[in-house]
């Protein structure tokens, strides 16, 4: 792994490929800059070490050029979080572009267009990533949330910087708390897998059966494993289709000695809304007309026995529905939970979509070793996936 320590990139052109893929309101403000601030340490090292920046990035999913998902939108944003003067040009590639990253001063900042305003990104063209490659004389790949991507500019564009590419701090910081949980993690080892459904979390679950010790599983997909059991659900959501699976997943942690922990019971609602009447039930015996929508009281104290006997945890998705304040007070406890644990010296890796922002939205943040900001990225590395955008820095 080339790291950025101790590299002078005095009068060098650095093309950085930052994530700057970040939420926007109506207005077309940025509603969420934490992705504008995981990449500040990578920019600060190059410009404090002598070089000038050019940024790359993508935002959203735009079919051609499509001026609501300009980067220039964003610019103001950037320049808030950098604290420093942000060039912008409305192309990313082409004359006009080279000439603007040509002219640049060390010490300056400049941020091209929206990639994927052109479709050869997402195809990883060739010649777009050469064209890319002409705005700088290193690479650095700092986009941990695009590097499960074979893109142009985050996995082709490395063949035009044979020794000069490297990894960015955040993208190095994404990759050694993967191994932390992975491959390193003091045991006990413990995965919290949340969320709705057990078909989007199988590949993880299955691939971690070899490295892990307990794992709690929550929110929606606990039905379809108590279904499997030939528990009662009620109106509980579930993927039928994939009871057998469940039961294969649970034969299987057997097997390797892995412990699995379904709640023992939960707080239903009579329907899918924060206003529903609530009620605890056992979970193998959920009452028609009521759906399990939180972890119960038991439940959270079993699992905060297991938490707290745990050197090392990965928490990804929610244990309820927590964007109903109501029934959110599993996914609170939990990272709470967490939290606490990490403070008594275990390390904690949070990622994945829902849990990240569960965390945030609860004030749980710093609490946490790590938070990763790569939902689909992290969730491949965790399925014990290749990422063609490291691959391509370390070949």
């Amino acid at each position: 792994m080339k790291r950025l320590n101790n590299q002078s990139f005095r009068n060098q052109k650095v093309l950085i490929r930052v994530d700057f893929n970040v939420p926007l309101n109506q207005k077309l403000q940025v509603v969420d800059n934490t992705r504008i601030h995981a990449a500040k340490p990578t920019i600060d090292y190059v410009l404090n070490n002598g070089g000038s920046c050019v940024l790359i990035s993508h935002l959203g999913r735009p079919q051609g050029i499509s001026p609501e998902l300009s980067l220039e939108n964003i610019v103001s944003e950037v320049i808030k979080v950098l604290n420093r003067s942000v060039q912008f040009h409305s192309d990313c590639i082409g004359e006009e572009a080279e000439k603007k990253s040509n002219s640049l001063k060390p010490g300056e900042i400049l941020l091209l267009e929206n990639l994927r305003f052109y479709k050869d990104e997402s195809r990883g063209e060739i010649e777009f990533a050469k064209k890319l490659a002409r705005h700088g004389s290193v690479y650095i790949n700092d986009a941990f949330g695009a590097a499960h991507r074979a893109h142009a500019s985050t996995t082709i564009i490395s063949k035009f910087f044979k020794e000069n590419k490297f990894f960015g701090k955040l993208l190095e910081k994404e990759v050694l708390a993967i191994d932390k949980v992975l491959k390193s993690g003091q045991k006990p080892v413990l995965a919290i897998i949340g969320g709705a459904k057990v078909s989007s979390k199988i590949t993880i679950i299955e691939s971690m059966l070899d490295k892990i010790d307990h794992l709690i599983i929550g929110g929606g997909m606990v039905y379809t494993f108590i279904l499997a059991l030939k528990g009662k659900i009620g109106e509980s959501i579930c993927e039928k289709n994939y009871t057998e699976m469940a039961l294969e997943i649970i034969n299987k942690a057997k097997k390797k000695n892995v412990f699995i922990h379904l709640p023992i019971d939960i707080v239903a609602g009579n329907n899918f809304s924060n206003e529903a009447k609530q009620k605890i039930f056992d979970v193998k015996n959920i009452e028609k007309g009521w759906q399990g929508l939180d972890a119960g009281p038991e439940s959270l104290k079993l699992f905060q026995s297991i938490i707290l006997k745990c050197n090392t945890i990965l928490w990804n998705g929610p244990l309820g529905v927590f964007e109903f304040s109501n029934f959110a007070q599993g996914t609170i406890k939990i990272g709470e939970m967490i939290a606490e644990q990490t403070k008594r010296g275990a390390f904690s890796l949070v990622g994945g979509g829902d849990s990240v922002f569960a965390v945030k939205k609860f004030g749980l943040e710093n609490k946490m070793s790590y938070v990763s900001t790569g939902g689909g990225a992290m969730l491949e590395s965790l399925e014990g996936k290749h990422l063609p955008g490291i691959e391509a820095l370390i070949n």
